[in-house]
């Protein structure tokens, strides 16, 4: 190995880092490999595919998002066989294919904070292969804009006496910042390339359908304007994307503005552009970066939680964190919702994973603090259930919102379900646990393009299951539907469909929409937004 060092004995040189690995690495290893949702140490996670089984097999892949064709071929190849992870959306096609071929086995499909606990417990990683924009002669590592979740990798690894490997682009003599110090990493390799970020949560507003715009303003108003709602975090997602470019139109046009949606724990979504220039938003806190972006939030740090020179300072632990705790909503996709309400994004043909969702979207026992709708949510379940069961201790309760098509609008098949393909894969031995993204118990509403399921107003189980039935459409959960049921729970406000809340779905238009193409994002931005060429 040690002719793939530089003279100081931490720098490697670029075509000497497979020796690096292969020097470092065991069969059977933890190993870390960023493997973020915005940012991949892409040009490790090439030279370890480019490793030969022969050198090692049998690694325990550890990674909060599969987002690259490298991470897919450790296991095509066997350098893998053991995964744990978070998200998986860019490859949840390739996922679900490794497991039904029984190349990858999962130890469990997290959230974010759950994995990250983990390394320093059970799962404590041997090696860290993590990503950075430059380091400096002693060490140092500047990670940008794209900050996310490194520090913790590292200081998981480094104080678990692992190894540290980290590659940057450049190595200068003088860093923006310090984010990670030169002690806390063994190696440094200067890739003389970016770390790839993935341009997750950027959606072209051209691709937004009517379905979703009314979707979008059945959610503003009929909840957000209801609740009240200031603090939320969105998920991925078109739906979502609406909602965002229909708060300086539609919910401007209720008289919202600094009423709802001030505070975001989010990605910083292009989309948000608008809403932001229209005074809607007063803070972004950010998991991570999206490209493009920097700029703009350089121009907006009013708004952005940024280092003093305008560099987004993203962490997603913190995020996450605030997610859990400081929102009172969170609103999601989904791939599949049973009758019960559990909703999944693992299917037979699609294991996505469950990213930060489970923590997002749960309701959090140990929240003290309270807000009108975390309040207003709180009121409306214990009135659903009575004064026998009311403790008389008042708690609120947060708004957890999956939006979904009855039936996906690009692959033609029923979202609704009698039972989550995850619990199927689970009994088949494909799955180490039932793969349940949220549990039915903390979804307090489900909204598609049929209407509203107040989740948190019904009164036991048979009502929730009809709640779903009446606005699961021609599904195999929605053709069991009964008129007068749904007609008894509209009456009282369990179920509301567009004209309950003072909506026309003919007005459901992308006319409405703030921005109606990428060009239309560049122009509100003042020209700061750069989109991925992808999206040109």
């Amino acid at each position: 190995m040690a002719s793939a060092l530089s003279n100081n004995g931490r720098f490697v040189r670029r075509d000497d880092t497979a020796e690096l690995l292969r020097a470092i690495l065991r069969s059977g290893d933890r190993i870390i490999l960023e493997g973020n949702n915005q940012k991949q140490a892409r040009f490790l996670a090439a030279t370890l595919a480019g490793l030969n089984v022969s050198d090692v097999s049998n690694l325990h892949l550890l990674s909060s998002s599969i987002v690259l064709d490298e991470h897919i071929a450790l296991f095509d190849k066997g350098l893998a066989n053991k995964l744990d992870f978070a998200f998986a959306g860019p490859q949840a096609a390739a996922l679900a294919r490794l497991v039904g071929e029984r190349k990858a086995h999962i130890g469990a499909i997290h959230t974010y904070l759950e994995l990250y606990a983990r390394y320093f417990t059970d799962l404590r990683p041997d090696v860290a292969l993590l990503a950075g924009e430059a380091a400096d002669r002693d060490g140092n590592i500047f990670l940008g804009a794209n900050t996310e979740e490194t520090p913790l990798l590292c200081e998981a690894t480094h104080a678990g006496k692992g190894i540290v490997i980290m590659q940057v682009e450049r190595v200068v003599d003088r860093l923006p910042r310090v984010d990670i110090p030169g002690d806390r990493l063994e190696f440094i390799v200067e890739a003389r390339e970016r770390p790839h970020v993935e341009a997750l949560f950027t959606r072209d507003p051209a691709r937004i359908t009517p379905a979703q715009v009314l979707m979008g303003m059945m959610i503003i108003k009929g909840i957000y304007a209801h609740y009240a709602v200031q603090s939320l975090n969105h998920g991925i997602g078109y739906a979502t994307a609406a909602i965002e470019l229909l708060l300086p139109t539609f919910a401007a046009d209720l008289g919202l503005n600094g009423k709802i949606c001030s505070h975001w724990i989010l990605n910083p979504h292009p989309t948000m552009i608008p809403a932001i220039e229209n005074g809607f938003v007063k803070s972004v806190c950010a998991f991570g970066s999206e490209p493009g972006m920097d700029a703009y939030m350089a121009g907006r740090s009013d708004v952005f939680f940024t280092s003093h020179d305008g560099i987004l300072m993203s962490n997603r632990l913190v995020a996450q964190v605030a997610g859990h705790y400081a929102v009172d909503c969170f609103t999601g996709a989904t791939l599949q919702i049973d009758a019960d309400g559990n909703s999944s994004t693992a299917t037979r043909g699609r294991i996505a994973g469950f990213g930060g969702a489970p923590n997002l979207g749960a309701n959090p026992n140990g929240r003290r603090h309270r807000s009108s709708a975390w309040n207003a949510a709180g009121n409306e379940i214990r009135a659903a259930a009575g004064p026998e069961k009311d403790n008389h201790l008042e708690r609120g309760h947060k708004l957890t919102i999956q939006v979904t098509p009855t039936v996906s609008e690009k692959k033609g098949i029923p979202v609704f379900v009698d039972e989550l393909d995850g619990i199927a894969l689970y009994r088949e031995g494909l799955l180490d646990a039932p793969a349940v993204m949220l549990p039915a118990e903390d979804i307090t509403h489900i909204v598609t393009e049929i209407g509203i399921a107040f989740l948190l107003r019904c009164r036991d189980i048979d009502e929730r299951r009809a709640a779903i039935r009446a606005v699961a459409g021609d599904t195999p959960v929605g053709r069991r539907a009964r008129s007068h049921e749904t007609r008894e729970l509209q009456s009282r406000g369990v179920v509301q469909y567009p004209a309950d809340i003072g909506i026309d779905p003919a007005d459901a238009v992308c006319e409405r929409l703030a921005a109606r193409n990428m060009a239309d994002l560049v122009a509100q931005s003042g020209g700061l937004y750069q989109p991925p060429p992808e999206f040109l």
